[in-house]
């Protein structure tokens, strides 16, 4: 299958968009002072393992769309050249 350059522009911005959002998500999570995501003994909730996995799950998902839009995106100018 072949990608468009547009459609590969896009899949690569989704997955840098994606990294930049999950990451500020983590570090807003890990300093939470809300009690949500530690209980009062510091110790981690439900509330932030199960955001946590959310989080790596979307790290995962934005790597593997974001690297599809990278080949198809040298594929793309290799291809023009």
């Amino acid at each position: 299958m072949k990608l468009s350059r547009r459609a590969s522009w896009f899949l690569l911005a989704f997955g840098v968009w994606s990294w930049f959002i999950w990451i500020t998500f983590v570090k807003n999570l890990w300093n939470d002072g809300s009690g949500l995501a530690f209980d009062d003994a510091g110790d981690p909730t439900a509330y932030f393992w199960v955001h946590l996995l959310l989080a790596v799950t979307s790290f995962v998902l934005g790597t593997v769309i974001g690297a599809l839009g990278l080949r198809g995106v040298r594929a793309s100018r290799s291809s023009s050249d």
